[in-house]
């Protein structure tokens, strides 16, 4: 298994780690900086320094093919890499850090637009939700009035870990209608933003919803009969 170092500190930006697994498809290291693809936030970038000072670039990262690894891919053209190899890890954070801003948003916009979520995805530059409710019932005005006076609070961010029977005992904690939080492994790892949302949530996210700083609906679309589209962007 690979160690997810973002779980208990989503700012670190470098970490040493040793490289577990080489193949045409990437490297799986013991412990990494790097989010995988998924929950609709995108695989993180950056690089893998080897002791000799080269640099190897990280164009992506997925889960692994076995349970609990997470697989870096690399550049065309990278050499190949030995088993326990010892290797710097260098996130790309100017990618990473509007990333957890923007998905930090993304679960305020769920609690201004109470209705079951149907679809979501995170961009560097945008993200939006999908939500199973009335086009006529969604006013961009004041979905974004609604999420800046959250983010204007300035509350910490926790996080917080139930048990598989705890969160089948409080169904009314999973919003995402598309995404079930993975079970099976005796704990859901829970975002928890004190008085305003509480929801599983396996991303990377900002210690303080005031890093936000604010958002602007850049629209709102109807794609389907249970996906009325609300797509955001961070003011800055």
């Amino acid at each position: 298994m690979t160690e997810l170092l973002f779980r208990s500190d989503a700012y670190a930006t470098t970490a040493t780690a040793k490289v577990t697994a080489f193949g045409e498809k990437g490297v799986v290291l013991d412990r990494t900086l790097f989010y995988p693809l998924g929950g609709g936030q995108p695989g993180d970038t950056g690089s893998l320094v080897r002791p000799n000072g080269e640099r190897l670039r990280v164009v992506d990262t997925r889960k692994g093919e076995e349970a609990g690894s997470v697989l870096h891919l690399l550049g065309p053209g990278s050499p190949p890499l030995e088993l326990g190899e010892e290797l710097t890890l260098e996130l790309d954070w100017a990618r990473r850090y509007p990333l957890m801003r923007l998905h930090t948003a993304l679960h305020l916009l769920s609690c201004v637009v109470v209705a079951p979520v149907s679809g979501g995805n995170i961009a560097p530059d945008r993200g939006r939700l999908d939500f199973d409710i009335d086009m006529s019932q969604l006013d961009a005005a004041k979905i974004e009035r609604e999420t800046n006076a959250l983010i204007a609070r300035a509350v910490d961010t926790t996080t917080v870990w139930i048990s598989d029977e705890e969160l089948d005992a409080k169904p009314e904690l999973v919003k995402t209608m598309s995404v079930q939080p993975p079970r099976g492994a005796g704990r859901v790892r829970l975002l928890h933003i004190p008085d305003i949302d509480l929801q599983p949530c396996g991303g990377t996210h900002v210690r303080n919803i005031g890093e936000i700083h604010g958002i602007r609906v850049l629209g709102l679309r109807n794609v389907g009969k249970r996906n009325k589209r609300v797509e955001i962007a961070l003011v800055d």
